[in-house]
């Protein structure tokens, strides 16, 4: 049985994520927009599992930007330290907590641009609140999707940025919210780092039958 090529992987990974997780839920909890924005900023190599631990002794201190605006730096970084570069994040989380509360009247900002111009907050993070908090259209790449896209075939992988971009071309604008939820899950589910070289799960095995050797990937 020979490769599939690559519009024909494209529609049978969207039909098998589609058929997998229909409705895949938000993996962090949170209340609204800016808690989201604290969680992910949080999840920066540190798994979702261990954030959602750490979050509801953190909105205990405070979960508003004008109260977390208040938190000394050193408070936020007990209860955060769980979850890695703990000094970096919560001086993070602090200021960006003052500028929301000071130049945006206490609301998370609704664009790329400024989302993207707060303190600690990159392009991934800036997506993922863009699409899970104001439903618009964009494609967060972490370092699983960024694997998995190599993996089946998506895309060259040089960088996430690329990664994306080669995402959103293959894939329609109106899924590109659900899609990046649903490849996570995936990857967690049946293709993670260790669980699967490429040849072991049942997209990797579909899309590539005749693949005898473990898939290389770049990391991001």
């Amino acid at each position: 049985m020979a490769n599939l090529n690559k519009g024909q992987r494209v529609a049978y990974i969207f039909e098998t994520l589609q058929s997998l997780y229909p409705e895949p839920p938000i993996p962090l909890q949170h209340k609204n927009a800016y808690t989201l924005l604290v969680a992910v900023l949080l999840s920066a190599q540190c798994t979702d599992e261990r954030v959602n631990q750490i979050t509801p002794a953190l909105w205990r201190l405070a979960d508003t930007p004008q109260e977390m605006a208040k938190i000394p730096v050193e408070t936020i970084q007990a209860v955060i330290r769980p979850c890695g570069l703990s000094p970096q994040k919560s001086k993070a989380i602090q200021k960006l907590s003052q500028i929301i509360t000071e130049d945006y009247a206490g609301q998370v900002p609704q664009s790329f641009a400024e989302l993207e111009a707060l303190p600690g907050v990159g392009h991934k993070t800036a997506s993922v609140v863009m699409s899970q908090a104001f439903g618009v259209p964009a494609f967060p790449v972490d370092t699983h999707i960024h694997r998995l896209a190599q993996r089946w075939g998506l895309s060259a992988g040089k960088n996430v940025a690329q990664t994306e971009k080669d995402l959103k071309r293959l894939f329609p604008e109106t899924h590109w919210n659900k899609l990046h939820l649903q490849i996570i899950y995936y990857g967690r589910e049946y293709c993670s780092a260790r669980g699967c070289d490429g040849t072991v799960c049942p997209i990797c095995r579909h899309c590539y039958p005749d693949r005898k050797k473990p898939k290389l990937t770049r990391k991001a």
